[in-house]
């Protein structure tokens, strides 16, 4: 029996989807999974959708269910069973790939939103010691009946639906808006933060460098990714941080999701996993250097890092870990790459490749849940390396080290590791720094990857958003 077909509307091409994007932030729910064109040329595809007809927020042992049933009638419920079931059972019908000219298109209607880092205590038993005070839920994914694609290598954009939907009247909505200094200088909503501070010190560091080596030492664990925190207060519109920061720090998985009072903003690198036509794919990124101050200094750190064994025994632990996830639903598991540089704005990675072929009776979901939460921002062995995790950072990780991503109803998905990853949280704006830990690593050089990581970042939005902070307290009470 053949599948449904989607259905696919060209639309005028936009070399920056922040013009399309624009017309629908104020909408429910909007998702952009961004390649950060035109100004990074490593990714291919943008996805925005916005007004989900379902959605599903799972906080602890509860997910809340919220289903559209009319124009503006909502009915709810919670469940607590496993949120990867409940994300299977809310699934669109299985349908064909949206289709232009014969090329298929990544995504025609599906799941969009995020898995948190702490979805992971649903599926292995971690111990609670370090702080939740994160308002965000652990998932909170929406079911999305239509999207906007564009195909950055075409220079091609559609508006795609499930079958069966009309898409008309998301139309008008799509028209380009606003350039981005118009929106940046003129915005009814300006974002404004004070300086970014670490949530604890430099000693605090070194003694939990310290416990990692000594779990290693006795065999605990081989690696362990250590992250700190840093906090800025925040006022106004972050989606006016998400684009200044998208032309800092341009990177292929990145990523902007509303969700009401709260945001998520993704400047990620790295591919957690994608699966296409069977084919299941992860791309662990281990090793850092940061780039130079001019072209010889960072061609070297770039040569250094390539020869660096303490960087290739790093990142070949976390291929072996992600071999074996992949080999819980997947065959003929392969390593095409291994370590292979990539080069970014702030740094130099060294990235590895493994490949494998779905099991039949197994899908995309259950792909996800068996290597779920990422290998290389867990460490090795996972499970262990989580339970060391919770013991020595001080708060929980929330949306940082998860992932954000879609999962479509024609069988494709693909995910991120959201590192490089802010998140918006009750007027609180977090990002997190960290790194692989190993038997000879040295707390320093650590230390200061794990800011170098995200400096960027926070300079970027100081530069162009700061304000004293009694300046924004003093407008809270106003």
């Amino acid at each position: 029996m053949s599948l449904r077909q989607p259905q696919v509307t060209s639309i005028p091409y936009q070399a920056d989807s922040s013009s399309y994007f624009n017309g629908l932030r104020y909408q429910p729910m909007p998702v952009w999974l961004d390649s950060c064109h035109p100004y990074s040329q490593q990714g291919r595809y943008d996805i925005i959708a916005a007004a989900p007809t379902v959605e599903m927020i799972t906080r602890g042992n509860q997910t809340l269910i919220r289903e559209q049933q009319g124009e503006n009638h909502w009915e709810e419920h919670s469940s607590e069973l496993d949120p990867f079931f409940i994300l299977q059972q809310f699934m669109p019908e299985q349908c064909a790939a949206a289709e232009f000219e014969g090329e298929p298109l990544p995504f025609c209607g599906g799941v969009l939103g995020y898995f948190s880092y702490d979805l992971a205590r649903r599926l292995e038993q971690i111990p609670t010691i370090a702080t939740s005070d994160l308002e965000m839920a652990d998932m909170h994914v929406g079911v999305y009946s239509w999207a906007l694609v564009v195909d950055h290598h075409r220079r091609k954009a559609f508006l795609v639906s499930l079958p069966g939907v009309d898409h008309k009247p998301i139309m008008p909505l799509l028209a380009p808006s606003e350039k981005l200094k118009s929106i940046l200088e003129n915005s009814t909503f300006p974002f404004r933060i004070n300086k970014f501070k670490a949530c604890s010190d430099k000693l605090d560091y070194i003694e939990n460098f310290d416990v990692i080596q000594k779990h290693i030492r006795v065999g605990n664990a081989y690696q362990i990714n250590f992250a700190q925190r840093f906090s800025a207060d925040y006022q106004g519109d972050p989606y006016l941080g998400y684009l200044s920061l998208r032309q800092a720090s341009p990177a292929p998985f990145a990523g902007f999701i509303g969700l009401g009072r709260n945001a998520i903003l993704s400047l990620s690198p790295e591919r957690f996993i994608a699966c296409d036509k069977g084919i299941a794919t992860t791309s662990p990124i281990k090793g850092t250097a940061p780039r130079g101050d001019d072209p010889a200094e960072d061609k070297l750190n770039a040569q250094n890092l390539l020869a660096s064994e303490k960087d290739q025994a790093e990142n070949l632990m976390i291929v072996d870990l992600l071999r074996n996830d992949l080999s819980r639903c997947c065959t003929e598991v392969k390593v095409p790459k291994l370590f292979e540089l990539q080069t970014f704005a702030n740094v130099h990675h060294l990235v590895s490749t493994i490949t494998g072929k779905l099991k039949p009776g197994e899908s995309p979901i259950s792909l996800l849940r068996a290597a779920f939460p990422g290998g290389s921002i867990t460490g090795a062995p996972k499970v262990r390396a989580m339970e060391i995790i919770e013991s020595i950072e001080t708060h929980r990780r929330g949306p940082y080290c998860g992932s954000l991503g879609y999962i479509s109803a024609c069988g494709t998905m693909d995910s991120n590791i959201a590192i490089r990853t802010l998140c918006c949280d009750q007027e609180r704006l977090l990002c997190w720094g960290g790194g692989g830990v190993v038997a000879d690593s040295t707390c320093e050089a650590e230390y200061q990857e794990s800011i170098t990581k995200v400096r960027l970042l926070m300079h970027t939005l100081e530069k162009n958003f700061a304000a004293p902070l009694d300046e924004l307290a003093g407008d809270e009470q106003q």
